[in-house]
C-alpha cells in the first residue's frame, strides 16, 4: 500500500525554498477542507452586471481542522514528543502568524537586549519604520493544490495534558486566504505556485468537458 501523501504549511524566501525556517506537516490529514471563492463585487449593479466589467478578482479562503497528538512520538521514546509534547508543532504554526522576526534569531535578541541594558543609544530616527513583513507560506495538498497563503485565523484547542502541562494533544482550526503576489513583489515561488496549481485545474476541467461531451447532445436541440 503506497504512503499517503500529507498536507504541509512551508515558510519560504522571495525565490528559493532553502534554507526553509518553518515546516508543520500536518500529522494526520484533515478529513475535510471547507472552501470558499470569495466574490467581490462588480462596478456596476448586480441585475446589470456584465461578464465584461473590470473589478476586483475572485479569491479562495480554506478552513481545515487538523489534529496533532504526540502518542505515537511517546510510544517510540522519541525524546522531543516525550519532553515537549506536540508544543514544537504548535509554536511552529504560531509562528507562521507573526511577522518575521530580525536576523539573527534568538542570538540576535539577546544581542539587542544586552545592548539596550548596556544604555546604547544611537542618533534619533528621520525616517518612518517600514511596515513589518509577514511569512510567505505555500498551502500543499496533494500534487494538484501548491497555492501561497495566509493564515487569518488559528484557534488551537489543547485537549489533553503529561504531568508538567506540556499538551500532548491539540486540535487546530486554520484559517487560510489564498494571495496572489504582486508582478513587482520578487515572489518568484508564490507566483510559479499558482501558475502551476491554474494550470493543473484548467487541465481538469477540460478532462471534465470530455467527459460530458456525449451528454451534451441531449441537452441541446439542435
Amino acid at each position: 500500500m503506497p504512503t499517503p501523501l500529507l498536507g504541509a504549511l512551508i515558510e519560504y524566501g522571495t525565490d528559493f525554498l532553502g534554507p526553509i525556517p518553518n515546516v508543520v506537516i500536518f500529522q494526520f490529514n484533515p478529513e475535510s477542507i471547507a472552501r470558499t471563492i470569495v466574490i467581490p463585487p462588480r462596478a456596476v449593479d448586480a441585475t446589470q452586471r456584465e461578464t465584461s466589467q473590470a473589478g476586483e478578482p475572485a479569491y479562495e479562503r480554506f478552513t481545515i481542522n487538523t489534529t496533532f497528538s504526540a502518542a505515537d512520538q511517546r510510544n517510540s521514546s522519541n525524546p522531543i514528543g516525550i519532553a515537549f509534547g506536540v508544543g514544537p508543532q504548535l509554536a511552529a504554526l504560531q509562528a507562521m502568524v507573526y511577522p518575521v522576526e530580525t536576523p539573527g534569531g534568538i542570538i540576535g535578541a539577546v544581542v539587542d537586549a544586552v545592548g539596550s541594558l548596556l544604555g546604547a543609544q544611537g542618533p534619533a530616527p528621520t525616517q518612518p519604520i517600514p511596515r513589518q513583513q509577514t511569512p510567505r507560506i505555500l498551502f500543499i495538498w496533494g500534487l494538484t493544490r501548491i497555492v501561497p497563503v495566509i493564515i487569518e485565523s488559528l484557534t488551537i484547542t489543547e485537549r489533553i495534558y503529561d504531568g508538567m502541562l506540556n499538551p500532548i494533544e491539540a486540535q487546530v482550526a486554520i484559517g487560510l486566504a489564498v494571495i496572489t503576489p504582486g508582478a513587482c513583489s520578487g515572489d518568484t515561488i508564490g507566483q510559479g505556485a499558482l501558475a502551476y496549481t491554474k494550470l493543473a485545474q484548467d487541465t481538469m476541467a477540460t478532462i471534465n468537458l470530455a467527459n460530458s461531451a456525449a451528454s451534451i447532445t441531449h441537452l441541446i436541440p439542435f
